[in-house]
């Protein structure tokens, strides 16, 4: 038998069901607003991610546009071509650091535009250092303008010595230099002493023009080796005993300066005579 419950026994039950409802209710409201809103963080991620592939600069090759390069032009030929590079590189990391500032034209006015001015003034020299002892090269103001690939992908060639924004450039340390094949001109000596290579650019023959991007390529590759090798001098103080220094630097030194300069020397002897005698300037000292 059921017993009625008294008045206010019922009413209580009324508020505290009413109660319950109400909060049930907006627990779902909640629920389905939290549903449909965006995350925020999820915004952020997806704009580093746009943000992150502002697209890569390109430039016309400079390099396989030059007539044959006279032997005592070479090395500032070489010097300055490495230094086209080095510019192309520069503005793309411009151009990462600077993603979303500026206007419309913020690229073109602040990274193309100066990046053009910069390469007309390189490129000049380059025509000048040919014209001191052959025919100065014409026309060549027109390799200045470069583009932005909006696809993230390009050949920069500008110098002839690199395939893509990504790929190994010649080190600041290396453009600084005379990037003429291993001058030895290492400036950055310590206690330890430099590492000292004989010059290579300057005693090849006048390089094809079919053959110059390889050749700049492989001379760069000589004074990056120069710098490594110096590095590593500086990194192993105190290491080894007497002979440590000449095992397991100057000779493995050696050996890698061998094999760029023999592909130096066959690039050119593809279309021209190839130059014999350079394995001698594969050898390097330290010098105290």
């Amino acid at each position: 038998m059921s017993r009625a419950l008294p008045k206010y026994n019922k009413r209580r039950v009324a508020l505290i069901g009413g109660a319950a409802a109400v909060a049930l209710s907006g627990a779902v409201i909640a629920g389905s607003a939290l549903a449909g809103t965006p995350d925020k963080s999820s915004d952020t991620s997806n704009a580093r991610t746009l943000a992150a592939s502002p697209g890569t600069i390109t430039c016309p090759d400079v390099a396989s546009k030059l007539p044959a390069i006279p032997a005592t032009a070479q090395a500032e030929v070489t010097r300055n071509l490495t230094l086209l590079q080095t510019q192309i590189d520069e503005a793309n990391k411009r151009l990462v650091d600077t993603v979303g500032q500026g206007g419309p034209n913020f690229v073109n006015n602040a990274i193309l535009g100066p990046l053009k001015d910069k390469r007309v003034a390189t490129i000049n020299r380059i025509a000048t250092a040919i014209g001191r002892t052959a025919a100065k090269p014409t026309g060549l103001d027109s390799l200045a303008p470069c583009t932005l690939n909006a696809s993230g992908t390009s050949t920069n060639t500008g110098g002839g010595t690199a395939t893509g924004a990504a790929s190994a450039t010649p080190s600041t340390a290396a453009t600084q230099q005379q990037s003429t094949g291993g001058t030895g001109t290492n400036t950055g000596s310590t206690a330890v002493g430099t590492i000292t290579c004989p010059d290579v650019a300057s005693k090849l023959p006048a390089v094809p023009a079919s053959a110059q991007a390889e050749v700049t390529r492989n001379l760069t590759l000589l004074q990056t080796q120069i710098q490594e090798a110096n590095n590593r001098l500086q990194s192993t103080v105190g290491q080894g005993g007497p002979n440590f220094v000449q095992n397991a630097i100057l000779g493995p030194l050696a050996d890698k300066r061998k094999s760029t300069i023999d592909r130096i020397a066959i690039a050119i002897g593809r279309t021209s005579t190839k130059p014999t005698g350079l394995d001698s300037l594969a050898a390097c000292t330290l010098t105290k």
